[in-house]
């Protein structure tokens, strides 16, 4: 029994059994496509996720708004700098003091919107400067336009004040009160022809806070105005600096 030679068919059946694989390579092989499964569907569920996250971004952001002016020219409203801002100053707190740069930039708009103006935005831009202050100074301002008919009379005589702001300077022991320089470039037309007048100003101007909102978010008021014009070699000087500076 132990000296019987097999036969070709034994050979050939013993040959074909060694070329199967044992019950536990198939295991292992099912095992390690389990895991490369797995591993695949742990790296697509973060990036289904970020996918997610920046489509509700994009549609969460604010439209894109054009405003265009009685000029015909467009400009883009950036509502997301604007909230931003309003977020900011609101996060400093409702009482925290304005800072110079609040303080300035206030002075600058109120005086780029009461004293740059035409025909045709003088309605606007003087009822965005008088929302600007204080409610007794904005009844004063008020009963003297209405008395002097000076909207009635820009609008007769095509009036259009150009204004160029030349620095604005803080009143010494009043971190309130500022004083600014400009000149005012004033055209109108009276028998067809038109006539145009340099005025150099000095713009004496005094805020007041109140508790900041989200309509107010400086928490800054006009209190006071007042302007003087100014004559002799300092205005002289102030024009020549003004049509140095000018756009070309």
């Amino acid at each position: 029994m132990w000296f019987k030679k097999a036969d070709a068919t034994e050979k050939k059946e013993a040959a074909e059994k060694l070329r199967y694989s044992r019950y536990y390579e198939h295991d292992g092989a099912l095992r390690a496509y389990a895991n490369r499964a797995m591993l695949l569907a742990l790296i697509t569920v973060p990036t289904a996720l970020l996918a997610v996250a920046l489509a509700a971004y994009v549609r969460l952001q604010p439209p894109t708004v054009i405003r265009v002016d009685s000029n015909g020219e467009a400009s883009v409203l950036d509502l997301r700098t604007t909230a931003a801002r309003q977020t900011v100053s609101v996060a400093q707190g409702a009482d925290a003091a304005p800072d110079e740069l609040e303080k300035k930039g206030l002075v600058r708009l109120f005086l780029d919107r009461y004293l740059d103006f035409s025909p045709d935005t003088v309605n606007r831009s003087w009822a965005d400067a008088l929302n600007m202050m204080t409610a007794n100074l904005r009844h004063a301002s008020l009963n003297a336009m209405e008395k002097d008919n000076t909207v009635g009379r820009i609008q007769d005589e095509q009036i259009t004040s150009v204004f160029h702001l030349r620095s604005i300077e803080p009143v010494k022991d009043d971190p309130l009160s500022f004083i600014a320089f400009g000149v005012k470039e004033v055209h109108h037309v009276r028998d067809h022809q038109e006539a145009t007048d340099k005025l150099v100003g000095e713009y004496h101007i005094r805020l007041i806070g109140e508790r900041r909102s989200e309509s107010n978010p400086s928490g800054l008021l006009i209190a006071e105005y007042g302007e003087r014009l100014i004559e002799g070699e300092r205005r002289d000087a102030m024009l020549e600096d003004s049509a140095l500076n000018q756009p070309k």
